[in-house]
């Protein structure tokens, strides 16, 4: 992709997702900005397609965007953090950057794991493989993303249970499910 073409993507992913530039490390915010790129390219996708994508393949007649899903809980762990800091300040270890990064790149192997076909999203013949943490993880990793950011993508989900999750970790877990299992249940909001 030419360098106009990849100013552009970055611009649209940056207008979809704002929430990358509250990641107060340039580096870091570069870095998930492009593993969101990679993820879209590879995945054949484009940001239409995205903004329009349901959440999980697993909720039927899911009305929740997969858009909606990823800002929703990012704005929920930022939430959590706030409330946590407020309450019992420097006892706290949270790492504001890994938190935002993690929750913005949790779910970005789903652009791998699903594909449309037919105009319905489905799991791609690599989501028979592989499930999007392993995926996010891969990707993020090529990107050179810290493994403390890895280590909330790859423990988010039930590949987590096997695994001491750290602070930023639990939290997202529990933000993710929360929306989940709200969405899931077709419960009135």
């Amino acid at each position: 992709m030419d360098a106009t073409k990849t100013e552009k993507m970055k611009e649209k992913i940056l207008e979809i997702l704002p929430e990358i530039n509250l990641i107060k490390d340039e580096t870091l915010r570069e870095k998930t900005a492009q593993v969101w790129e990679d993820a879209i390219i590879d995945g054949g996708w484009t940001i239409e397609a995205i903004m329009k994508m349901p959440f999980s393949v697993h909720v039927e007649n899911c009305n929740i965007t997969f858009i909606e899903h990823v800002r929703t809980v990012c704005k929920m762990c930022i939430a959590v953090s706030d409330v946590l800091k407020d309450a019992y300040a420097d006892r706290t270890n949270i790492n504001y950057d890994t938190l935002i990064a993690g929750a913005l790149l949790a779910d970005v192997g789903k652009l791998i794991e699903y594909e449309e076909k037919d105009g319905k999203i489905t799991k791609a013949g690599r989501g028979q493989h592989l499930r999007h943490p392993f995926t996010g993880v891969a990707m993020s990793h090529a990107r050179g993303v810290p493994p403390e950011v890895q280590h909330v993508i790859a423990t988010h989900s039930k590949e987590g249970e096997m695994m001491i999750r750290s602070n930023e970790s639990v939290i997202f877990h529990h933000a993710d499910f929360i929306d989940f299992d709200l969405v899931s249940k077709k419960r009135p909001f």
